[in-house]
């Protein structure tokens, strides 16, 4: 049996960090799908800004809503939800077979609103609607100003991938605002199943500290923050509060692994698949990382619901002179600048193209 198969029959749903207009047309998401046991996508703005600039699958597009008189934002967001609403009703069978656990695509609001808690509630709202798919998430980076805003989201009935979490205590911030939402979505009278997921960014932390730690220490850290984060999830799940709302009918926010491609040369593709292998949560692979995992990955044993040696390995960590608390807030704010340069990357390529497209008629 292939890995990812025995992947999704531990309980672990496999996603695909990815979406290009030629993986839709091409047939190849709907080959990851039925082969590959891919049964979600997400997106963000460094995902589309190359596959735009990339290749010319949406010069037809471009040319024609340039000529409608579209640009900037408008005129990506149209091309983003022909993208994502595609690739959503491929998905639709498993989202209906799940009853509406599994299945889902995200899109992501614009990053410059990760201040603006009012604007990233009011594009949310609008981006859900316009989509017309009910396994769409909105995408809001679980900033400060962005996790009042998951809250008024779910509230309104908007699904969620709360991004841009570096920490335990990121995590459970970003859970909060959602148990909250669907808690005030009980008191006032309304259906508690609103979907969500916690997207917790792993790779990046081992980035940000190989020059600073000796090697036995190297690439493990994202991992240790994960399996502390997964003690936390399973906490939470387990609480009286939590309880109480299953038991109203809502369903959980689950734990997702992301940026989970392995960034140093010297360590296996799969580093972080392997190593995270957990029941309830979900993994998005980029799709180098997810072919690698199809062809020879292994799953060895399923993450323990305490985090296993999380606290053993963080405490080597703190020793060797890295403050995970100080470097989360880092790795959220670099991140947040790192979308936002993407986006306006993003808006650069489509304003060239549709000038170039534009004097080609």
């Amino acid at each position: 049996m292939r890995a990812t198969q025995q992947l999704h029959d531990l309980g672990q749903s496999i996603w695909l960090d990815n979406i290009t207009r030629g993986l839709l047309t091409s047939g190849t998401l709907r080959h990851y799908i039925e082969e590959l046991s891919v049964t979600g996508l997400t997106s963000n703005p460094t995902i589309f800004d190359k596959a735009i600039e990339d290749s010319d699958f949406y010069d037809s597009a471009i040319r024609q809503k340039t000529a409608e008189g579209k640009s900037g934002e408008v005129l990506f967001f149209e091309l983003a939800l022909e993208d994502v609403t595609r690739a959503a009703d491929l998905f639709r069978p498993v989202h209906d077979a799940s009853a509406g656990v599994d299945g889902w695509v995200s899109l992501e609001v614009s990053p410059l609103l990760a201040d603006d808690t009012a604007g990233t509630v009011k594009a949310a709202v609008q981006l859900h609607g316009r989509g017309k798919r009910p396994n769409l998430f909105i995408k809001i980076p679980a900033t400060p100003g962005g996790i009042p805003a998951i809250e008024e989201a779910i509230f309104a009935g908007v699904p969620v991938n709360a991004t841009l979490l570096f920490s335990r205590e990121q995590y459970l911030g970003a859970a909060e605002a959602y148990t909250r939402g669907i808690e005030r979505r009980i008191d006032a009278g309304l259906d508690p199943k609103v979907g969500s997921v916690a997207s917790l960014f792993v790779s990046r932390w081992d980035v940000a500290v190989k020059d600073r730690v000796a090697k036995p220490l190297r690439n493990r850290l994202g991992i240790a923050i994960a399996k502390q984060t997964y003690r936390a999830y399973r906490e939470l799940l387990a609480s009286s509060r939590w309880k109480r709302l299953l038991a109203a009918g809502a369903r959980p926010q689950r734990l997702l692994w992301a940026s989970t491609g392995t960034k140093d040369p010297d360590a296996p593709e799969t580093l972080y698949i392997e190593a995270l292998a957990a029941p309830d949560t979900v993994n998005t692979m980029p799709e180098k990382t997810l072919l690698a995992f199809f062809d020879r990955g292994k799953i060895n044993t399923a993450l323990p619901d305490d985090g296993g040696d999380a606290e053993t390995v963080l405490a080597n960590f703190a020793r060797a002179g890295v403050d995970a608390v100080a470097l989360a807030s880092d790795l959220q704010h670099d991140g947040t600048l790192s979308f936002a340069n993407s986006w306006n990357a993003l808006m650069d390529c489509i304003a060239s193209k549709s000038a170039l497209l534009g004097k080609a008629r």
